[in-house]
């Protein structure tokens, strides 16, 4: 049987969760790099660029993202750089990875605040 909800749509995967996550973390400066960034200082998760790039392009396979070229800099020796977007698709789909993760919890605060022995 699929991963999914009573709408049929595809549960996040842990990864894609954090990706997006990190994705609406950084903001307006969400590039690859940032990216990674972000998913190493808040989640302690340390990826390469090429497990990165795989899942953004996943994402964006599933409509739950968007990207844009920003121009080149000096300081990047003019290269330029893809910006990325968490579209309305992506949010929902974080809503219902969330609220699924919150109803399976409910009652188990006082376990999963401790840790294990």
């Amino acid at each position: 049987m699929g991963k999914g909800n009573s709408d049929g749509q595809s549960f996040l995967g842990e990864f894609e969760h954090m990706v997006l996550l990190a994705i609406l973390q950084a903001g307006t400066t969400a590039y690859a790099l940032r990216v990674l960034d972000e998913l190493d200082a808040r989640a302690g998760r340390r990826t390469d660029r090429g497990a990165l790039y795989k899942t953004l392009d996943r994402l964006e396979a599933k409509g739950y993202l968007d990207w844009a070229v920003e121009p080149g800099t000096p300081t990047r020796g003019g290269h330029r750089r893809r910006v990325f977007s968490v579209r309305p698709e992506g949010l929902e789909a974080l809503r219902v990875s969330r609220e699924a993760l919150d109803k399976l919890s409910e009652g188990l605060g006082s376990l999963l605040a401790h840790p294990a022995k």
